[in-house]
């Protein structure tokens, strides 16, 4: 919230007087950000408070009930949390606004997104406990009631054994996180009124979650891109360790790693992530399916794509999320052109569509992992491809040893096939196609080299959406399969190879 009526989301910045709160001509997802009333908790909000007590007034005037976004589920439930929030912040609600937040908590009581499921029904059970704890009476038992019951039924399917979130994308995993905290918060404000064994299964879920959070960092300390994912959507992740941290559940800070030379690997096998690493370098390996058969909506055709860092900086990424809903640009960034992964007979590894929607997906099989001293190997092949004349299947094998990383990518069928590696905008590249060789060269000077040993590369232009909102320029070293293999050899250590 930048001024009593300018708000900036999603890096679109606009007045309310100039959008309106359902102007069918904007962005939906700008306008439910308009809705969710997030800047009442945050950083600095103190100083806003006349801002968001004449915001909140003119929302009561302006959005009679049953009427427009604003009372659509999800945007209820985040707004019932927000203003519950912002009151136990020494801004006491008018009653007005307390009589609103009865109705909307009633309504939403009513309205659970049983069809959309995920993410949606928990943030639905949340705002139900929160406005259950908040408000006194029968039928606020009632909410609390309910809230409780979904999540405990939603939690063991949401949140995998290994912490990660079930819909495997890094920024829902943080959204989620910050409901389980938020709902610890809550229930030492009201204490007594959850059972301690809840709010234990809430805390063990909740370490679960930081550590899968803290293994799917960068060295920036950002989350890396794996089906719906961008920047600045979700809290950061050094904010959620924080708040972990001074909600005393046992959560310490990660500390930076320092002068650690040996190889490491990292797996969460239910999730399908791996994490291989060494002093110089770190890279995510997704051997994931796109998420669950009854809910892929945030997927993207990226099977067995990856990301890594090179002396702190990103050099191979996936392309990112600039926006949702049904333009080419949603469809484009879902699609396998889009991700550093192969791409075979010009068709996606899992057919995306619609905006949220998958139909035939790619499933990972014989993933083999193996870990020395020396080197560190991982292997995974994806039926995604099958569907074509010939059933290819693509297989694709990281080793990683001090120096740099091989990836070597075999395609069976006989069908034309692409491997592509998108570099990071804040790295410049360079190949000489003759000599099949070239360079990344980083903004600290530092260079990482490329050598393709089989198979055809060459520089073609891509893009990078590291935001909503923000489509960066960026190169993509383009590899073509021959005779069904490809081999890239990324070096960072020693002598170009």
């Amino acid at each position: 919230m930048l001024g009593p009526n300018t708000f900036s989301f999603l890096n679109a910045t606009a007045t309310l007087d100039e959008r309106g709160w359902n102007s069918p001509g904007h962005d939906k997802l700008w306008l439910y950000n308009l809705h969710y009333f997030d800047d009442l908790n945050a950083e600095d909000a103190g100083a806003r408070a006349q801002w968001h007590q004449a915001l909140i007034e003119r929302w009561i005037a302006d959005n009679p009930p049953a009427q427009g976004n604003g009372w659509e589920s999800y945007p209820v439930s985040l707004r019932i949390v927000n203003w519950i929030k912002w009151s136990h912040g020494s801004n006491p609600l008018p009653l007005e606004a307390a009589a609103s937040l009865a109705i909307q908590a009633h309504w939403l009581s009513r309205r659970i997104e049983w069809h959309l499921l995920g993410n949606h029904v928990f943030a639905n059970a949340k705002a139900l406990v929160y406005a259950g704890l908040f408000f006194e009476g029968a039928k606020a038992r009632s909410w609390l009631g309910k809230g409780l019951s979904i999540i405990a039924e939603q939690l063991s399917e949401q949140v995998l054994s290994d912490g990660g979130n079930f819909e495997r994308s890094t920024m829902y995993h943080a959204i989620f996180l910050e409901d389980v905290l938020d709902l610890i918060n809550i229930s030492r404000a009201y204490p007594g009124h959850v059972p301690t064994a809840v709010v234990q299964t809430w805390t063990d879920t909740s370490m679960r979650m930081l550590k899968w959070a803290e293994g799917m960092l960068h060295p920036d300390g950002q989350i890396a891109l794996f089906n719906d994912a961008a920047l600045n959507v979700a809290p950061e992740p050094d904010q959620l360790f924080s708040y972990a941290a001074r909600l005393s559940i046992g959560w310490q800070a990660p500390q930076p790693r320092q002068g650690v030379d040996d190889l490491l690997m990292s797996c969460w096998p239910e999730s399908g992530y791996i994490r291989m690493s060494s002093a110089a370098s770190v890279v995510f390996l997704d051997v994931a399916p796109v998420g669950p058969d009854y809910l892929p909506g945030h997927a993207h055709a990226d099977t067995l794509s990856f990301e890594m860092s090179v002396f702190g900086q990103r050099v191979v990424v996936n392309g990112g999320t600039s926006c949702y809903g049904l333009s080419p640009t949603r469809s484009l960034e879902r699609k396998t052109i889009s991700h550093s992964t192969v791409e075979v007979a010009g068709q996606d590894s899992s057919e995306v569509w619609g905006g949220f929607r998958v139909a035939r997906r790619a499933y990972p099989f014989d993933l083999r992992c193996a870990e020395t001293r020396h080197a560190l190997t991982v292997g995974c092949s994806h039926d995604g491809y099958r569907r074509l004349p010939g059933k290819p299947v693509h297989r694709r094998e990281w080793k990683m040893d001090a120096n740099g990383l091989l990836v070597l990518d075999t395609v069976t069928g006989g069908h034309p096939a692409v491997a592509r590696y998108i570099i990071h905008p804040q790295g410049k590249a360079v190949f000489d196609v003759p000599s099949q060789c070239g360079r990344v060269s980083l903004p600290d000077g530092r260079s990482v080299f490329i050598r393709v040993t089989v198979g055809r590369g060459r520089i073609e232009e891509s893009s990078y959406a590291p935001e909503f909102g923000k489509v960066l320029p960026a190169q993509c070293l383009v590899v073509e399969v021959e005779k069904g293999a490809s081999a890239t050899r990324w070096n960072w250590g020693g002598t170009p190879d």
